[in-house]
């Protein structure tokens, strides 16, 4: 638990530099499972210290937005969960399948031909990276087992269950390293367990919590719709939310802004601390800091401040930076505005 009472913070991705990023190709490509080597501008052997330098500008521009609890902006990586699931063993990656996606298109995602084992750090060094650019709190975010399980095509296993299993082994352990090189906050990225709610019943909250297994400090699960460039349309209510309450993440991470989310839902959760989305990323309009206010105020009336995280939706990955950098300002002058009013 922070110490700032309503803390703010980014869901993980910030947008990547157009110096950095074809945003054309990324576009043709959202969300990949597998390599897409082609969204990188700069060559290869330049690409690390042209993504160190927009990591630092992604820092940057939360410190300068207000942002108590900061990330690396996700700007190594090509999506959310392809950097980390693609580095483990037991993956095909030149010959990729094809699946029906989270939004009902087919897309191409890595096959699973033997056992899933980690068997070298991949995020370590962006978490020095960030820990050594930064005087505020950090936080660094890892795909969920069960997500990944959803993401590939299985064809060692036969049991997604089995699967999800030891993918929930190669997070632990990476977690555990990444708390080691210093970050304060660890979020697992489950966005499947919304869009597959009945293989999460079944076994998605007993991976999550084999990959929190023995971590100390903040957790978080983060849920979601899906990016707001991706999905136009949102439910007002979760398909799977409650059965979080018996996970040991000590957050649980939603996005309300976008979907006008009926907030009773919260009701599930009174054990847990929420990271809540006020801000609306499907809109091009930047939130005034008294609109984020209300929202706060909001959901003020189902948990206490002490018990809520303020934050985007969801990753601010597909918008224009100049955008993402005015909703992130709002969203700290509005949780600003809160703060004073509750302390007054």
């Amino acid at each position: 638990m922070t110490e700032t009472l309503l803390p703010t913070t980014v869901v993980g991705s910030y947008p990547q530099p157009d110096w950095l990023v074809d945003r054309a190709v990324l576009a043709q490509n959202l969300v990949p499972r597998v390599r897409m080597k082609g969204m990188w501008r700069v060559a290869e052997d330049a690409l690390e210290g042209a993504q160190d330098d927009a990591t630092i500008l992604a820092i940057r521009d939360m410190e300068r937005a207000g942002i108590d609890i900061v990330t690396d902006g996700e700007v190594r990586r090509e999506s959310y969960s392809n950097r980390f699931a693609l580095a483990l063993d037991g993956v095909d990656l030149d010959n990729p399948a094809r699946t029906m996606g989270r939004a009902g298109k087919e897309t191409m995602v890595p096959r699973v031909v033997g056992p899933i084992r980690r068997t070298r750090p991949v995020e370590v060094r962006d978490v020095e990276f960030l820990v050594a650019n930064t005087d505020r709190r950090t936080k660094i975010t890892l795909p969920g087992p069960f997500t990944m399980s959803q993401q590939a095509h299985d064809e060692h296993y036969r049991d997604e269950e089995a699967m999800a299993m030891d993918y929930a082994v190669a997070v632990n352990e990476e977690a555990r390293d990444l708390k080691a090189a210093g970050v304060d906050v660890i979020q697992i990225d489950e966005p499947w367990m919304q869009a597959r709610p009945e293989a999460a019943a079944r076994f998605g909250v007993r991976a999550l919590n084999r990959a929190l297994e023995g971590l100390e400090g903040d957790t978080v699960v983060h849920l979601c719709f899906g990016y707001a460039a991706v999905v136009k349309s949102k439910p007002s209510g979760y398909s799977f939310l409650p059965q979080l309450a018996d996970c040991t993440a000590a957050q649980i991470s939603i996005e309300a802004a976008q979907p006008r989310l009926d907030l009773s839902v919260l009701d599930a959760l009174s054990g847990k601390t929420i990271m809540l989305g006020v801000i609306d990323l499907g809109s091009a309009e930047v939130e005034t800091p008294e609109v984020v206010a209300a929202r706060i105020r909001d959901a003020l009336q189902r948990i206490p401040a002490q018990r809520l995280v303020v934050a985007p939706d969801c990753g601010m990955k597909y918008l224009p930076r100049e955008r993402a950098f005015g909703k992130l300002r709002a969203m700290a002058a509005g949780a600003a505005i809160v703060r004073r009013e509750l302390q007054g």
